[in-house]
């Protein structure tokens, strides 16, 4: 019995041996197999960025006022294009000016030709300086606005002087109106390296221009005549020039060091010829202190004379005299012969009647 019990012991502990000499042959295969086939990790996906690009409202508008726009962008395209949403069709809101009528030489009873000065600082000359912030009203002064329409092409008959002689295009306004000089420092870095990057370029370069809020003078020429077919006294407007100071001046000193342009001296920047102008104008909404609603156009200012002005030359068929040529240095002087013209001029309309 013994013997029996010593055999089953010794084929237990023989069966327990075979089973750990076991397990380390399958550590060293998972071993090999780890060994074998190396687990790499995957790259992180990285995308790449998207621009945002909004939605824009695109709808119609169905009304001229803020106040019914779904979206500023378009009810800024669609004012600029004088455009409305009537029913399904679009419709053109552009006001054309009534056209000036025929008048005959033999009608012209008695005429005058004035030149006068339109001074932006006289409080009633407010609106034609004026500029807004383009959405809830579209003002502008009057010479941005003329500036504007001669850039984009709507006006063409623009001249360099008073007897509209010698023809404009645009790049020789932007020539007139802006200048662009290298700075000492900028002369200095060309002389030591010799030639100078575009962002050097750009950090040297002073450009003098002349801006809106720069002109704030302007001159009219127009001509007062008597109609003999309604006996009437009229006037009719020719032309208008903007005057700012010369940016070739600009930032230049003399000798002295004094700087060579003054504030006071001032230059016609062009000539236009006012009948081009009109549907321009008249599609151009004044500002009026007194009600942002309001719709009256620069053309209906400039033709019912609602300026302050004075008169600087007049032409009286003996030719054209400029009051500070024949009455220099005295200031008094010169006004009190505008306005002596401008008695001459009502004095046509009391003469009309002793015929």
């Amino acid at each position: 019995m013994k013997k029996v019990i010593l055999i089953v012991l010794a084929l237990s502990f023989s069966a327990v041996g075979a089973q750990t000499k076991k397990k380390p042959k399958k550590k060293a295969k998972a071993k090999t197999t780890a060994a074998a086939k190396p687990i790499v990790e995957a790259a992180p996906i990285i995308e790449a960025p998207v621009e945002y690009q909004p939605v824009v409202d695109d709808t119609p508008i169905t009304s001229m006022s803020i106040l019914n726009a779904k979206s500023p962008e378009s009810f800024r395209k669609y004012r600029d294009l004088n455009l409305i949403k009537q029913g399904d069709s679009m419709v053109s809101n552009k006001i054309i000016p009534l056209s000036y009528g025929f008048i005959n030489d033999k009608d012209i009873l008695k005429s005058m030709v004035v030149w006068e000065i339109i001074d932006m600082n006289d409080k009633i000359n407010q609106p034609y300086y004026h500029n807004e912030d383009g959405l809830v009203s579209k003002n502008k002064s009057l010479y941005q606005l003329l500036f504007d329409a001669i850039n984009d092409g709507r006006i063409k008959e623009v001249y360099d002087d008073e007897l509209f002689m010698t023809r404009l295009n645009p790049e020789a306004i932007q020539a007139r109106i802006k200048n662009e000089v290298m700075s000492n420092a900028g002369i200095d870095r060309i002389n030591e390296v010799g030639k100078l990057s575009a962002e050097e370029m750009k950090e040297f370069t002073n450009v003098y221009e002349t801006k809106t809020e720069n002109v704030k003078v302007l001159k009219i020429k127009g001509m007062w005549y008597i109609d003999r077919r309604d006996s009437q006294m009229k006037y009719r407007l020719l032309g208008i020039a903007a005057m700012g100071q010369d940016p070739s001046l600009m930032g230049q000193f003399g000798p002295d060091g004094q700087p060579l342009a003054g504030k006071d001296e001032l230059i016609d920047l062009f000539w236009v010829y006012y009948p081009d102008t009109r549907e321009v104008l008249a599609n151009a909404v004044v500002f009026n202190s007194k009600n942002l609603a309001s719709d009256i156009t620069f053309d209906d200012l400039l033709n019912a004379r609602r300026f302050s002005s004075i008169i600087y030359k007049s032409d009286n068929g003996l030719g054209n005299g400029v009051i500070k040529d024949y009455i220099p240095n005295d200031a008094d002087e010169q006004l009190e012969e505008s306005e002596r013209i401008k008695a001459q001029i009502m004095q046509m309309e009391s003469d009309m009647w002793n015929y």
